[in-house]
């Protein structure tokens, strides 16, 4: 009964979830600075994930493991969020962000053909068609934001290369604890920001208070979890092809939650993006190799 559920329930439900962070993040940044959202985020979901690790006794890193565990952190929580929250400060729109984030999977994949993996035409392919339709969606925004669009590519990279040093450095991390740290390490790097930027000031208690009970309850927590899960029970591409649905899903929330505009050449560039997502996520009928590296070539992106 519990393995039916999730087949029916679990898809959607993460896909809902981790398209509604654009969203949350969109508010959030409209009634604070970014870092100052940021902090409140990690500091908050950082020590409820902590409790909950505790609780349900997760086996905590030490050593190098602990060292890389905090550097693959800061990578994928502090590097990635803080450059697409940013991004939207800088009035990029949720589908052009959700957009970009959804070319983790081929950037992981070209990544760790660095590393030894192999990388097919295919998903060379799938690459360029993939940007091609980030650029078409972005031409269409009615204020272009060279730094927003720069911040997207500079979150993109902190997401993908997280997740490669995660899987060479700590592929047998327990999910609940590397979340927790992975989350907290990352609170008191946006808090010195947010202080040396002087960004302390709520302009709007109100949407500050529900986005972050969203970010901290549902996309931090909710979503992780869900998505732990799922990795537990059925092969990483499985999953992975759940986030090609993410950036039409979050450009539709958009447009229906906080009236975003949902214009043809936006509409022309989600479809050209995710076909691109699938040409990059196809590979041979023959098993993935894994270089010396050990990094599986499709990987489901996290937010």
């Amino acid at each position: 009964m519990e393995n039916r559920l999730l087949d029916v329930a679990g898809p959607p439900a993460l896909i809902l979830m981790w398209s509604s962070a654009f969203i949350a993040g969109i508010i959030g940044v409209g009634a604070a600075p970014p870092m100052l959202v940021l902090f409140a985020r990690f500091g908050i979901a950082g020590a409820l994930l902590i409790v909950f690790a505790l609780l349900t006794r997760a086996v905590w890193p030490r050593g190098r493991v602990l060292a890389h565990t905090l550097v693959a952190g800061l990578l994928m929580q502090m590097v990635q969020f803080g450059a697409f929250y940013t991004a939207m400060h800088e009035h990029v729109t949720a589908a052009v962000i959700s957009l970009v984030q959804g070319l983790s999977p081929v950037v992981i994949a070209v990544f760790a053909g660095a590393l030894g993996e192999s990388v097919s035409a295919r998903q060379w392919l799938g690459f360029g068609v993939g940007g091609v339709g980030v650029g078409l969606a972005v031409l269409d925004q009615p204020a272009f934001s060279l730094p927003g669009l720069l911040l997207c590519v500079v979150g993109l990279l902190g997401l993908s290369l997280g997740t490669v040093y995660q899987k060479r450095f700590t592929p047998a991390l327990d999910p609940r604890t590397g979340t927790a740290l992975h989350v907290a390490v990352s609170a008191p790097f946006a808090g010195v920001m947010a202080w040396a930027g002087g960004e302390f000031h709520v302009a709007d208690p109100t949407r500050f208070a529900g986005s972050m009970v969203w970010m901290v309850l549902v996309n931090s927590m909710g979503a992780f979890l869900l998505l732990n899960t799922m990795l537990q029970r059925w092969d990483t591409t499985r999953v992975g092809r759940f986030f090609f649905a993410i950036p039409a899903v979050t450009a539709v929330m958009a447009w229906l939650v906080i009236d975003q505009p949902l214009r043809p050449l936006t509409i022309a560039g989600l479809g050209v993006g995710l076909l691109g997502l699938v040409l990059a996520s196809r590979r041979a009928p023959a098993a993935p190799a894994t270089g010396r590296s050990g990094i599986a070539l499709r990987q489901p992106v996290r937010a």
